[in-house]
Parts: C-alpha cells; structure tokens; sequence
C-alpha cells in the first residue's frame, strides 16, 4: 500500500468511514494478528485481543501524528493491548526473584533455524506470564526494568520468568526434534532438525523479523 492511499485511508477513519475502516482492518490484519499471536494461548484469543485493539485504533486515529510511521503505530496499540489482556486475565502472580529461577544458561538453549509455526506455537504452550515476558524481552527488546513497570512486576521476576521460559522451550524443542528423528528414522528418511546447536541462545528475533510481524 502506497502512502496516499494510506493516508487516505486514515483521513476516512478520522470521519468514521466504515468503508475505510474496513480497507484498513484488511491491509494490517497479518500484521496485527502476528503481533497478538504471540502474547495470545491460541488463535481465538489473539483474535479477541486483536479486534480489541483495532476499536482502540479507530477510536484513536485522530490522534496519530502522520509524519511517524503508521505501521510502528498499530503495532505498539497492539502489543499493549495484550499486555492489558494479560493484566486482566493473570489468575497467578508470579513473585519468585531471580534466586529461585531454575538455572537455565545461554550456553543451554538452543539457537535460530527454527520453523516460523512450530516456534509460534511452542511460545503460545508458554504460562502466560511467562510468555509475556519472554516476547517483550526477546523479541520486542524491552529491558527488565521497563518490563517490570509495565506488567508492575520487579526485575528479578521478570529475569525469574524469562528463565523458565527459555527452558521450557528448550525442552519442547529437545521433545520436537526427539520425535521427528525418531518418526524419520523408521521411515527410512533423511532427518533435518528443526534447530541448529551452536550454544549462542535462542535467535527468535530473526525468525519473528522474516515472517514481518514484530510491532
């Protein structure tokens, strides 16, 4: 979508053009729905949080400054209102510090290569405090300090919670890449892990960049 036409798009959402609205809910529905995916259990709650998040951007459109980028505008709107779903629907505080965290080391984790879906969907088997923790950290890049006082948790929790979540990845992954060798082997195929070892962590990052859905 060319800047005219979206800028166009944006002045009919200002007037509450239900058509406009609806062009716009179309171009930016992958965008959004990647974003809420991986805060979201499931699909069905990403889609909740995201149709959530488009009323706030048609209810706000008016005060977005046009000489910023529109997309880092929705995707933001969109990672907090999930954040605010998580607030909402948190049924466990997690209050350990960083002391009782298991200790799960960089060196443990395994690194990048991983399939787009079977990693999307590894995340969302996350606790959701744990998920919610490990996607502003590790893929939307915010500090364990600015973490803490958005989800008003100490940094020690939030460092406590990343901790269990990249071992409890790392172990669905050892579990993952355990079954297809084992499934690949008695049918006599060639096996290619869905991960690569090199002992430098989890590079979610990139794989979240390629599928064009980080806020």
């Amino acid at each position: 979508m060319g800047e005219d036409e979206l800028h166009q798009l944006i002045n009919g959402c200002v007037k509450q053009d239900r058509k406009s609205q609806k062009m716009l809910y179309k171009a930016f529905y992958g965008f959004s729905m990647g974003i809420c995916l991986r805060y979201a259990g499931n699909r069905d709650e990403a889609a909740e949080v995201m149709n959530q998040g488009f009323m706030k951007v048609f209810t706000h459109i008016d005060r977005f400054d046009t000489s910023r980028p529109f997309k880092a505008w929705i995707g933001r709107i969109m990672m907090n209102v999930s954040i605010d779903y998580y607030r909402a629907n948190l049924k466990m505080a997690y209050t350990e510090d960083l002391e009782k965290a298991e200790n799960v080391s960089e060196g443990d984790l395994t690194d990048k290569n991983l399939n787009y879906e079977d990693l999307l969907a590894m995340v969302q088997q996350l606790p959701q405090a744990y998920r919610t923790v490990f996607n502003l950290f590790a893929i939307d890049g915010y500090s364990h300090e600015e973490i803490g006082e958005m989800l008003n948790i100490s940094p020690g929790t939030s460092k406590s919670n990343l901790h269990k979540a990249r071992h409890k990845l790392k172990q669905m992954i050892l579990k993952a890449e355990e079954t297809a060798n084992k499934t690949n082997y008695n049918r006599g195929m060639d096996f290619n892990p869905i991960v690569a070892y090199n002992g430098t962590g989890i590079d979610v990052r990139s794989t979240f960049f390629n599928n064009g859905i980080r806020g």
